[in-house]
């Protein structure tokens, strides 16, 4: 009568009495029941936690969240649309052509700004420079015969030869020379000279590029040249000088990041290809020895974030997540689903196996009642 039947049954429209069996008519509220039972004393919300503290142990967490950085490796390795190099491409796009610009040009205004690291460029590396020989004779051979090569030097002096200048200079000559230079000043100056070597230097152009070339040649300007920029160091310049030119250098940039930074960068943001840089990245990151190595450690540490947020958290999150989870209905709906023979089955399984010492200790103590009385009436 407990479980049988398990359906109701009619006669005409009348329901027979105790159809369906007891657990059977009250299935709902037998799921109600030991919904709260459970709730109310098997998982509380202190049983909840304390299970949550042992499913989140630091060993458990961290193996979590390793498999989860292993997975996202392998998904990555495996994406074959593109789709991760896609994202990444628009975010480095995003950082250096929208973000890093508005950010510059609010950092560029402070006083301080790139100070420690622009005068640490200019100490180790602006001060200390110096051209090797090498490189101060590849330097020299091109000032020589690009910069200034014989017929720019020709045409530097016509220029520089004009009518009054040469008159200048005959005219100092003449009144700052003295002694033996005097006589020479005043009797023959230097007007005529200077005018012929002009005369000369426009009509035979030729002949002068190569008087120029042997004059170069003979007062070995290559070499001199070539020691004077082997020994061109901002280190023989007095301290107050560098010290100068190390302020002049950081106002500089600062004005120039604040001045035109924003649009060097958005330039450079689109003449770059992002989605290539993205995808030559995590080909890197995917055979990268140290980004695997570096995953157990990274779950790690994440893993002990997590037990200390959890730590001071653990209570909060668990009577939010009661609700959130909903296990009495749960309960309710999985009871209220189970059929009645299987409902019999599972209850009749525990009876037999948990509580059949009872029945044969029913079965004993009748028994023994039964001997007693039946001694008590043969006694009478």
């Amino acid at each position: 009568m407990l479980f049988r039947p398990y359906r109701p049954y009619y006669l005409g429209k009348k329901q027979l009495p105790f159809t369906p069996g007891l657990i059977p008519k009250n299935q709902e509220r037998l799921a109600k029941r030991i919904a709260d039972t459970i709730m109310g004393s098997l998982l509380t919300p202190e049983e909840l936690q304390n299970l949550a503290r042992r499913l989140l142990k630091t060993e458990r967490v961290q193996g979590a969240i390793l498999w989860l950085l292993q997975l996202g490796l392998d998904q990555v390795q495996a994406d074959k649309e593109q789709k991760t190099a896609k994202i990444l491409g628009g975010i480095l796009r995003d950082l250096l052509g929208q973000s890093m610009p508005r950010l510059l040009k609010v950092l560029a205004r402070r006083e301080d700004f790139l100070e420690t690291q622009l005068n640490q460029i200019f100490d180790q590396v602006l001060l200390e420079f110096q051209l090797t020989e090498d490189q101060a004779s590849k330097l020299s051979d091109w000032l020589l015969q690009v910069v200034l090569p014989p017929d720019v030097v020709r045409q530097a002096l016509i220029d520089f030869l004009t009518d009054r200048n040469i008159q200048i200079i005959d005219e100092g000559f003449r009144e700052k020379a003295s002694g033996t230079y005097w006589v020479v000043a005043n009797l023959f100056g230097l007007r005529n000279s200077l005018t012929r070597l002009r005369t000369f230097c426009l009509d035979e152009r030729e002949a002068s590029n190569t008087r120029i070339a042997e004059l170069i040649l003979s007062l070995a300007v290559k070499q001199r040249l070539r020691e004077w920029l082997q020994n061109l160091s901002l280190q023989n310049l007095p301290v107050s000088t560098v010290r100068q030119l190390r302020k002049t250098m950081r106002d500089s940039v600062r004005l120039y990041v604040q001045n035109r930074g924003a649009e060097v960068l958005q330039g450079l943001s689109k003449s770059i290809d992002w989605e290539n840089i993205a995808t030559i990245v995590l080909s890197r990151l995917r055979n990268s020895a140290v980004v695997n190595a570096s995953l157990e450690t990274v779950s790690q540490e994440l893993a002990l974030v997590l037990e200390r947020y959890l730590e001071r958290d653990l209570e909060s999150i668990v009577a939010q997540a009661i609700p959130i989870l909903d296990i009495d209905q749960v309960i309710i709906d999985r009871v209220k689903a189970t059929s009645a023979a299987d409902l019999e089955g599972a209850i009749q399984g525990i009876v037999r196996s948990e509580l059949q010492a009872i029945v044969n200790l029913g079965g004993i103590l009748g028994f023994v009642i039964g001997s007693f009385q039946s001694i008590s009436f043969l006694l009478r």
